[in-house]
């Protein structure tokens, strides 16, 4: 098995259908396999052999999925970085893979480039002829892999130490394309039209856009960077059917200024992910936009669906909806035992979406892993239909003179303001409560609040000891490759 036989498939059942598109620039199915199998014989031809890792550190352009399938097909491991890193991030990354080669975009500085020469990794520069030097390499046979060989290292955020390689095999991401691209989710048919915004990089964009549109025959239109006006732009020129976004983008889209001047009719579902999506967000995009939001939950480890509010059953706003097929989920505590019913507890998955564990680091694999079970760090609830509503991260957790505050209910209660954009809450150390609670706000363009006024806003609406006392205003908040907001980045002062 080799996940990339889903793009030989597609290729051969749908050789002129686009495949990918970016702006003027596209490749047909036909095309994207045939460049895949030559830049699978050019990888060769560096030495890489079955096994091996291929570093890739590309934005969202049509180079990415050819390099991506490119080092699958030659049964290499493919090794996603951001193009963003810096030198040190990236000489972290080769060594802990221990990469052959690295393929870095030259639309930014050198430092892919020159981390690669200080770990002696042979470096391939990506640019606008990289598709044309491609073609002059023959191309070689599929390597066939087996489900449980590794087809993709990721490594984690890493909030805590250096991060970690999630190792993904092949069956863990085709299993987990399938359910993506499947009627109760994405609901993927030849010839619909994806919009391609999420980092390919990442797990949810990888798997959930490009895989599933893959496997299905799909047309992935690529943004390199998220723009609101953009992305309506694209909708409307490409027709989008589906999109798959996270919560800023949903925000972006909803308070954008000129919505009706865009065709989105064809728009017929989204799916969120990669953040708790609030309430109120999703409401406001759904009153902009005809197509409903089917919210999600996943991390790197799994692949990274775990749950969803599904097509074709009841949804519920809030929730990260129950797990999907061949997948479990429950709550436990600290010692792995499950909590109690209805009482909160953290997360565990099994399924064949889990990880074989982090690349080289038995030691981290243990801590998170036991008898097929992976422990997420984030703390939920489970209702009595079986729907899990993230209550926070386990380590997001304030704890404020003995009352646990879960900060995901203090920004719900924020994004209900009509003046916040978006709102990040933290705990600050305090010398009698023992952590304070603050809320750092940005504001939608035009409006005007006092701290004062969002303080009493949130006063009237949560207990005492929940109400955020210290309130900031900024003009942006820290986010993440996948526009996930940053919360350890965020310094509060009292």
């Amino acid at each position: 098995m080799n996940i990339a036989e889903n793009l030989v498939a597609t290729a051969a059942a749908h050789p002129d259908l686009v495949a990918v598109r970016m702006d003027d620039v596209s490749l047909t199915y036909a095309e994207l396999g045939d460049l895949a199998a030559r830049t699978a014989g050019w990888i060769r031809e560096l030495g890489v052999e079955p096994g091996d890792r291929v570093a890739v550190s590309l934005p969202n352009i049509p180079q990415m999925p050819v390099v991506y399938y490119a080092a699958l097909h030659s049964g290499g491991i493919v090794v996603p970085t951001n193009p963003l890193f810096r030198a040190r991030e990236f000489g972290h990354m080769l060594r802990d893979s221990g990469a052959r080669v690295l393929f870095g975009w030259s639309g930014i500085s050198g430092e892919a480039a020159k981390a690669a020469e200080e770990e002696g990794v042979t470096y391939v520069e990506v640019g606008e002829s990289f598709l044309t030097d491609a073609a002059t390499h023959d191309g070689i046979d599929l390597v066939d892999r087996d489900g449980d060989d590794t087809a993709v290292i990721l490594y984690t955020s890493g909030t805590t130490g250096a991060p970690k390689g999630a190792e993904l095999t092949h069956a863990n991401m085709g299993r987990n394309a399938e359910v993506s691209a499947s009627s109760s989710i994405l609901g993927l048919e030849p010839g619909d039209v994806v919009f391609g915004g999420l980092p390919l990089f990442h797990v949810f964009g990888q798997t959930c856009m490009m895989n599933a549109s893959v496997l299905r025959g799909a047309t992935l239109t690529l943004l390199p960077r998220f723009d609101p006006a953009k992305a309506l732009e694209i909708i409307e020129r490409d027709q989008v059917t589906l999109m798959g976004g996270v919560p800023t983008m949903y925000i972006a889209l909803a308070q954008v200024g000129n919505p009706a001047d865009y065709d989105t009719s064809t728009l017929r579902r989204c799916i969120s992910g990669g953040a708790a999506l609030p309430v109120e967000v999703l409401n406001a995009f759904e009153k902009v936009y005809t197509a409903p939001i089917l919210e999600g939950y996943g991390l790197s480890e799994t692949s990274p669906v775990a749950s969803f509010n599904q097509a074709d059953r009841d949804r519920k706003p809030g929730s990260i909806g129950q797990p999907v097929e061949g997948v479990e989920m429950r709550l436990i505590d600290p010692v792995w035992e499950e909590t109690p019913e209805g009482e909160i507890g953290e997360i565990a998955i099994k399924g064949h979406n889990v990880m074989k564990g982090y690349y080289g680091n038995p030691e981290a694999t243990e801590l998170t892993m036991k008898d097929g079970w992976f422990r997420t760090g984030d703390l939920a609830r489970r209702d009595d239909d079986g729907f899990y509503f993230i209550v926070d991260r386990a380590k997001d957790m304030i704890i404020r003179g003995g009352y646990n505050v879960y900060p995901r209910e203090v920004e719900e209660v924020l994004y209900e303001h009509p003046a916040v954009a978006s709102a990040a809450v933290v705990g600050v150390p305090h010398e009698t409560h023992g952590e304070e609670i603050a809320a750092v706000i940005t504001l939608k363009p035009g409006s005007t609040v006092t701290e004062d006024e969002l303080r009493g806003h949130a006063k009237e609406r949560l207990a005492a000891y929940k109400y955020p006392r210290i309130i900031r205003m900024v003009e942006a908040l820290p986010l993440g490759p996948t526009g996930k907001i940053l919360k350890r980045e965020i310094t509060v002062t009292d």
